[in-house]
């Protein structure tokens, strides 16, 4: 009967957790609103990387417009960012083998 190791569990988590905040860091992803008048860029941990906005809507002077299209690109950029990383979770615990479980 082979034995539960917690050490080697630990050491196996420790790796993949490291391996995760790597991909994490090299994940970029890009989401728009407003037809693509605002587009937020941001990284796995969700750090934004860039915003740009088109100039034609600033000219429109409707700024709870602007403040709207915003929110909603960066709120889709973070839920990219969350499928991206259960994405990559998923096919990293699928790795670890608990006994038990």
């Amino acid at each position: 009967m082979g034995g539960f190791n917690l050490q080697e569990l630990m050491s196996q988590a420790k790796r993949q957790y490291e391996v995760l905040q790597k991909k994490m860091e090299a994940t970029v992803v890009e989401a728009s609103s407003g037809g693509g008048s605002v587009s937020v860029k941001m990284d796995g941990r969700k750090q934004i990387l860039s915003i740009k906005i088109d100039p034609e809507v600033v000219k429109a002077g409707d700024l709870e417009m602007l403040q709207d299209l915003i929110t909603a690109a960066i709120n889709g950029a973070g839920r990219k960012v969350d499928e991206a990383m259960q994405s990559t979770m998923g096919g990293m615990l699928g790795g670890i083998s608990i006994p038990g479980l």
